[in-house]
């Protein structure tokens, strides 16, 4: 699973540095960060690692930026995924959010990590994933879970 990620990292900084060359590669960053580091927006720190194919022009920040990957391209590569994979379940990103969650807990994870990771205000937000650790009394594993 690194080997994947670390790639996408060298890809993406050909890509930042292509586009510093061109004039282009800032992102856009909170007005408060732009102020107090000036330069964060072209440093390759602050790139997005999964980022939009197109550049957009800033009209306020009168520059050409690029931003991350829209959540509506990974829904639907995902979806892909699943048709191609022959699976014949409904799921979602949301999905992957829920198993992740419940995982955790599962594996007994303190809830208030769990709320953290998940980003709920409210930790009874999180208790509703608890509800499913209940069902499997018997310890009757899914041959999915091998």
């Amino acid at each position: 699973m690194i080997k994947p990620i670390k790639e996408q990292i060298q890809k993406r900084e050909l890509i930042h540095k292509k586009d510093l060359k061109q004039g282009k590669g800032d992102v856009n960053l909170l007005l408060s960060l732009n102020k107090k580091y000036p330069n964060a927006s072209k440093d390759f720190k602050w790139q997005y690692l999964f980022h939009a194919l197109r550049l957009y022009y800033h009209p306020e920040l009168e520059k050409t930026i690029r931003f991350h990957l829209h959540e509506s391209a990974v829904q639907r590569e995902f979806r892909k995924a699943l048709i191609n994979s022959g699976l014949n379940k409904r799921a979602s990103c949301y999905t992957l959010r829920h198993s992740f969650a419940t995982h955790l807990l599962e594996n007994n994870y303190d809830i208030r990590t769990v709320q953290e990771l998940l980003g709920h205000k409210d930790v009874r937000t999180t208790m509703i994933y608890t509800h499913f650790l209940n069902k499997n009394k018997l310890g009757v594993k899914s041959p999915l879970d091998v």
